[in-house]
């Protein structure tokens, strides 16, 4: 009798915080274990991911515009970024880490920008229905990396040239944490808040009891 090896099921994965909290540092550790465990790993971002998306980035980081404007380009890019990227990987068993996905949408334009919540949840309707999923496309687990804005600002004073995000006032990104903080009220079983004040190890251990404690590492 021939047996057959059901193929894996993808495992889609995003890391959120306001700019600063450092999940950046952490992203491509978890993708080594998840490789380490035998799994193929598709690393990407938002805004970004495939070329079209690419280039909104860079409107949407660097170009002056209103949050309407803002909003319909970011979920202009994540259509595009999930029918060419995202869906294929799961469709293939990967294991999707990404940089930001539809909560910083909510927690940048809606509670930073002041943007229509209402709007923000009807485009999310539309454009993460997708053929292969039933429902809403939404992450398996969202990591949140929780920081202080006042703590996040001192870690990026001088890192780089900010953009236009990450030159805003610390009350923006206040706003922009208890955007968050309202996404996770929301959907507390997706999300898994890390301690991003802690010294890194620390965060590391966080990151990796959220995904053991999903049942997918040893």
């Amino acid at each position: 009798m021939t047996t057959t090896t059901a193929a894996p099921t993808g495992i889609f994965i995003t890391f959120e915080g306001i700019d600063g909290a450092g999940k950046s540092s952490h992203i491509g550790a978890l993708a080594d274990l998840w490789r380490a465990q035998g799994r193929s790993v598709t690393l990407t971002r938002e805004p970004g991911g495939t070329p079209l998306a690419e280039q909104l980035r860079t409107l949407l980081l660097h170009d002056a515009m209103d949050p309407l404007s803002e909003a319909l380009l970011m979920f202009a890019a994540r259509r595009d970024h999930l029918l060419q990227v995202i869906e294929p990987a799961l469709a293939r068993g990967d294991v999707v880490l990404c940089d930001r996905f539809t909560d910083a949408t909510f927690a940048y334009q809606g509670h930073g920008r002041g943007f229509d919540l209402g709007t923000l949840a009807t485009l999310e309707q539309w454009v993460q229905t997708v053929p292969a999923c039933a429902t809403v496309r939404q992450p398996d687990l969202t990591l949140w990396f929780d920081v202080p804005p006042a703590v996040a600002a001192a870690r990026l004073a001088g890192a780089r040239d900010p953009d236009k995000f990450e030159a805003l006032p610390t009350e923006f990104f206040a706003r922009v944490a208890a955007g968050y903080a309202a996404r996770l009220q929301a959907d507390p079983g997706r999300f898994a808040r890390i301690n991003a004040q802690l010294p890194l190890p620390d965060v590391w251990a966080q990151v990796q009891q959220a995904c053991q404690r999903s049942g997918w590492l040893a």
